[in-house]
């Protein structure tokens, strides 16, 4: 079972950007794509372990700042080396001008 956390406004976020939101241990990215939809992944590259929310955000793809690897960030797919791993998504959802994602466990 999926709990709603609140994370932001939906102006905290500027189009075509990222955030980063922690929970506990965990960290998220959250993102805005450029039709004013929001998106959430797990928020560290599968591969060198660096925030997301410091890489680069271009149409639907985050780029990691410490290697380039590059991810869609609507599916988590990892779109070629040097990243193998696609990151976990989370479903968002916009409420009285608050974006939540669904976090299931701790």
């Amino acid at each position: 079972m999926s709990n709603w956390v609140d994370v932001c406004g939906v102006d905290d976020i500027e189009t075509e950007d990222v955030i980063r939101f922690d929970l506990g241990t965990r960290t998220f990215a959250i993102y805005r794509s450029p039709d004013d939809t929001y998106f959430a992944t797990d928020g560290l590259c599968t591969h060198g372990g660096a925030h997301l929310c410091d890489g680069l955000v271009m149409d639907d793809v985050v780029e990691c700042p410490k290697h380039n690897g590059r991810f869609n960030y609507k599916s988590g797919k990892a779109l070629g080396a040097p990243v193998s791993v696609d990151l976990v998504t989370y479903e968002v959802r916009i409420k009285n001008g608050r974006v939540l994602i669904a976090v299931s466990g701790n």
